[in-house]
């Protein structure tokens, strides 16, 4: 079980309120609760699940700080998605994509139960993804490499969507792949949680043919 203090450390880093620390408690308390039949999240990283999981997640509303709707990607148990929903309250509504019917069921409880303003969508990426133009950011985590993510978010992207997407120590090497399709606008943001790991923040996206002449 993840110590008391890192808790602690983590809700005091994010600057969460009270009722907001409350509602994350009981997401964790679900996780565990569903982990031991649903495995939905690596069972090594449950012990720190504070440090691992809903630290790496909170640090993306710093990254968009005005963005009202989020659409996350292969939610899997939640994270980011569900864990953003929860720590933004009111002021951001988090749509979450997830094909795995397991999954959504306990997506779609957790959300009732801290009152997140999260709505679960049980189906594959590609053909939603025309649904949600729009959106202030795209989110994934742990689903893909940056060049099938690029793929799927393409029309979000270019239509003024920032994309939001942590990476490990392979980034550069995703960057270069994506680099030979399109035009990449993004930075790499230093990872809280992980000394090795960065988050690709996409900001415009254009097909590699359109890059201008010298």
């Amino acid at each position: 079980m993840a110590r008391l203090d890192d808790r602690d450390r983590v809700l005091a880093e994010a600057g969460v309120s009270r009722e907001t620390a409350e509602r994350l408690d009981i997401y964790v308390a679900q996780l565990r609760r569903w982990q031991s039949v649903k495995n939905l999240v690596g069972p090594a990283t449950l012990a720190e699940v504070w440090t691992r999981h809903v630290a790496d997640a909170l640090q993306l509303l710093a990254l968009a700080p005005d963005a009202r709707r989020w659409l996350d990607l292969g939610s899997g148990a939640g994270i980011p998605g569900l864990i953003l929903a929860i720590a933004g309250g009111p002021d951001i509504s988090v749509d979450l994509v997830e094909s795995n019917a397991r999954k959504c069921a306990f997506l779609t409880e957790a959300a009732r139960l801290t009152g997140a303003r999260a709505r679960v969508h049980a189906a594959r990426i590609e053909a939603v993804i025309p649904n949600f133009q729009g959106v202030d950011v795209v989110c994934a985590r742990a689903l893909a490499p940056l060049e099938q993510l690029i793929a799927w978010t393409e029309p979000l992207l270019k239509s003024g969507t920032t994309g939001l997407f942590p990476k490990g120590r392979e980034v550069e090497a995703e960057l270069t792949r994506a680099a030979a399709r399109w035009t990449v606008a993004y930075d790499l943001v230093p990872s809280r949680t992980e000394s090795m790991a960065r988050i690709v923040r996409v900001t415009d996206l254009a097909p590699a043919s359109h890059r201008s002449s010298p």
